[in-house]
């Protein structure tokens, strides 16, 4: 059974959101407060959830009837911190409409 390319986007956006805020609060903040230094490690689980956030995005776009501006505005949500939570919030209900239109 595939998975439902819009769910799939919807929830890296908020993975990829919460991955951020997890390498700057923990990451930044414990490698300059103790020895522990957790950049590395969530930043390679941050920029993978990117790449594939990026990927799911160039998936759903059509299927959403976005055009360049709205892939562009999604696009720079995922480069700005805690932007995608507002950009969910902000394209929630036509998410959730897609999602359950592709559901069979």
């Amino acid at each position: 059974m595939r998975a439902n390319p819009v769910l799939v986007f919807r929830m890296l956006t908020l993975a990829e959101g919460w991955s951020f805020v997890v390498l700057l609060v923990f990451g930044s903040l414990l490698s300059r407060i103790s020895d522990i230094d957790l950049v590395r490690p969530l930043g390679i689980v941050h920029g993978a959830l990117f790449v594939a956030l990026v990927v799911s995005l160039l998936t759903v776009r059509r299927r959403l009837g976005w055009g360049p501006g709205a892939t562009f505005l999604a696009f720079l949500a995922g480069l700005l911190p805690l932007t995608p939570f507002l950009f969910h919030r902000l394209k929630r209900d036509e998410l959730l409409r897609a999602e359950q239109a592709a559901t069979p």
